[in-house]
């Protein structure tokens, strides 16, 4: 360990967070931090392509849009973006997380729009005034848009449930549309027999997958990026350690690059190599990679690597 590197300053100083390996590589701030941060937004084709899907879905008045992917790959990320999107012709409610019986369900979805509902309304109250206000809205020009973020929690009564709320039309215009956003087993629900008729409703959908490994290159290169880096700081083995540990999902690809900054900050390297990855997860301090082992295929090419450094410095560019 390089004797420049200090260890005996104050760990937080006044009201601002801690540097770190900040100022070591000339960073303006945390390139890989798992706070979901706009400015941030990476747009791989897999990306680019369900959020297209997500817009044709609200575009074309589609009663359910199904976009799923697994845990940290970014499907929140692109709601929120949506949401940010949307004009004032578009009322929206977004419910997340929720597990909800008959009647509790439609107590969510009004409270997500914006309507109280009385505690001692029953079930046909509930619904009247759920009708009553997407019909007011309709005519005032507006359509309703009701997002259900972890949507994979919502069992077949729920799914039913909200399949019969985009039943509620005028004419042939849809009054309600429904995007579900959530996990591979969403996806399993369009196989069932018994759930044809809200497979039916689904006009557009799509599955977000994990990165690949020159995806992977490009999301680290531009975070780097936006976060005040003039050049690559992981180097071609570095990086495809942190794919193969991570299945190229972008949460934890995040967690892996953040973990590899402290390392290569405390042994003073100027960049992230192979065998600073391989350190960490040898340590044991990434703890959100696959269940599979790391491949011996990875230890082997450590030694090979471990001395490399990244090409000279150059321009990344953003993409937005």
């Amino acid at each position: 360990m390089d004797p420049a590197v200090d260890f005996g300053g104050p760990i937080l100083s006044g009201a601002s967070a801690p540097t770190l390996y900040l100022e070591h590589f000339g960073l303006t701030e945390r390139p890989f931090s798992l706070v979901p941060d706009p400015g941030f937004l990476f747009w791989s084709q897999a990306h680019r392509r369900a959020y297209a899907i997500l817009e044709y879905g609200i575009l074309t008045r589609a009663p359910i849009t199904m976009i799923t992917g697994e845990v940290g790959a970014g499907k929140t990320t692109l709601i929120h973006h949506l949401l940010r999107r949307l004009g004032p012709a578009v009322t929206v409610g977004l419910v997340s997380n929720a597990h909800a019986a008959r009647g509790a369900l439609l107590r969510w979805v009004l409270m997500a729009l914006g309507q109280p509902t009385a505690p001692e309304a029953d079930y046909v109250s509930l619904f009247s005034a759920f009708q009553q206000f997407i019909i007011a809205q309709y005519a005032e020009g507006r359509r309703v848009v009701l997002i259900f973020d972890e949507a994979q929690n919502l069992d077949r009564d729920a799914l039913e449930e909200l399949r019969m709320l985009t039943n509620v039309n005028a004419n042939s215009d849809e009054l309600l549309q429904l995007v579900l956003v959530g996990q591979p087993e969403l996806r399993e629900v369009l196989h069932r027999p018994d759930m044809a008729q809200f497979t039916q409703r689904v006009a557009a959908r799509f599955h977000l997958p994990a990165m690949d490994r020159d995806t992977v290159h490009d999301y680290i290169e531009h975070r780097l990026a936006v976060a005040g880096a003039t050049y690559m700081l992981f180097d071609d083995a570095a990086v495809t350690h942190i794919h193969t540990a991570t299945g190229g999902v972008p949460r934890l690809v995040n967690q892996l690059c953040d973990l590899a900054l402290v390392y290569a900050y405390t042994e003073d390297a100027p960049a992230v190599t192979g065998g600073i990855v391989a350190h960490v997860l040898d340590d044991g301090v990434f703890v959100g990679g696959p269940a599979a082992p790391r491949p011996d295929a990875m230890t082997q090419g450590t030694a090979r690597t471990a001395d490399r450094t990244p090409d000279q410095p150059r321009e990344a560019g953003h993409d937005t």
